[in-house]
């Protein structure tokens, strides 16, 4: 790990102005994605702005057609929300499912879609959901977020205050584990949504997550497992590493997208 200096924002401006001040700082929030980046010299910042004391980052508001979550608050925090599980049960049910309960109970909704790590649970929920990420200077809508792996639209001092998740008509999130990590080797997430049938996959794409437009079409035609038959996901644009190869993350895509399929249909 690279030595660097150590700064705690007490408020959303501080933090902007330590950003300003020092041009190759990072923001620290959970953690969980920005340590192992830190220990394995992925990334090298002068300055790091921790931001987790920040109040007015963490939170959960449901109206009639969405959820908004702050993004300091924690992956426990989504999962076990009654009024998250009541609105959208499937974006719960993810929460609960990334890493392990140490992960689960330090790390924040708002450093997973920053980091953008394409194995990450969260942006396959954001996309699939036709989320908005709000930042402290606009407002970016999914599609036009995730722009490769760990590469987003946030610009340089840019902080994301929270996601607003729109209430979808059904959805469910299917993934299947790394057995050590708990990160997704491949996962899919399914919404049905006011503006048509979304499928997004993360874990498999060498360039993150991604919608899959063949497995949307046929949904949107017949919202059925059996729908999905015959189709396969492009290969050519998945991970291969000492875990998998490309082919089988996109079998396992495909599986995967199956399954929460079947979740919603019963």
């Amino acid at each position: 790990m690279y030595a660097f200096e150590y700064l705690r924002a007490g408020s959303l401006a501080e933090a902007g102005d330590l950003l300003s001040k020092n041009p190759e700082a990072k923001i620290l929030a959970g953690g969980q994605t920005f340590i192992p980046t830190l220990k394995a010299r992925l990334a090298q910042p002068t300055h790091v702005v921790d931001v987790a004391r920040i109040k007015d980052l963490a939170g959960i508001t449901v109206t009639a057609d969405a959820v908004t979550i702050g993004a300091m608050t924690r992956h426990v925090e989504v999962g076990n929300s009654a009024e998250v599980r009541k609105a959208i049960p499937a974006l719960a049910a993810l929460a609960l499912e990334i890493g392990d309960q140490q992960v689960r109970n330090r790390g924040t909704l708002g450093g997973s879609v920053a980091n953008n790590d394409p194995a990450a649970d969260y942006p396959s929920a954001v996309l699939a959901l036709g989320a908005t990420i709000i930042t402290t200077s606009r407002e970016i809508a999914a599609d036009d977020f995730f722009q490769g792996m760990f590469a987003t639209a946030l610009a340089e001092g840019e902080i994301i205050k929270a996601i607003r998740f729109p209430i979808p008509k059904r959805a469910a999130y299917s993934k299947f584990h790394h057995p050590a990590s708990g990160y997704a080797m491949a996962g899919a997430f399914v919404a049905d949504t006011a503006k048509g049938v979304r499928v997004a996959i993360t874990g498999a794409g060498a360039s993150g997550v991604f919608r899959w437009s063949d497995a949307e079409a046929a949904l949107a035609k017949s919202f059925a497992a059996a729908a999905l038959a015959g189709l396969k996901v492009d290969d050519s644009n998945c991970i291969a590493d000492l875990h998998a190869g490309s082919d089988y993350r996109a079998h396992l895509a495909a599986v995967m997208t199956k399954r929460a399929v079947q979740k919603i249909t019963g």
